[in-house]
């Protein structure tokens, strides 16, 4: 099972829960996984065509998804992801 952390802002999807963990053998697996137990996550993080949005960051524990294989990074039990939407204002 990996953890997957749940920024404040996105909580409004899992019913207000910070934390989930959830089945998934790479980061893919992880957002489906996700999205099956709270519907709309994928239309937030996710373009029409399969990639994160911009705006949108995912860390395997301590590392940015992209410094890995993306999408396609492996995680295993006991690992972390969190996902950063990012934060604009002035």
């Amino acid at each position: 099972m990996v953890l997957v952390r749940i920024p404040d802002t996105l909580r409004f999807l899992s019913g207000g829960v910070g934390e989930l963990t959830v089945d998934g053998a790479d980061l893919a697996a992880v957002l489906v996984s996700l999205e099956v137990r709270h519907p709309s996550f994928e239309e937030r993080l996710m373009t029409d065509d399969g990639r994160l949005q911009g705006f949108v960051s995912v860390f395997i524990d301590d590392t940015e998804s992209c410094r890995f294989a993306g999408l396609a990074a492996s995680v295993d039990g006991g690992t972390a992801v969190s996902i950063v939407p990012a934060v604009a204002g002035g």
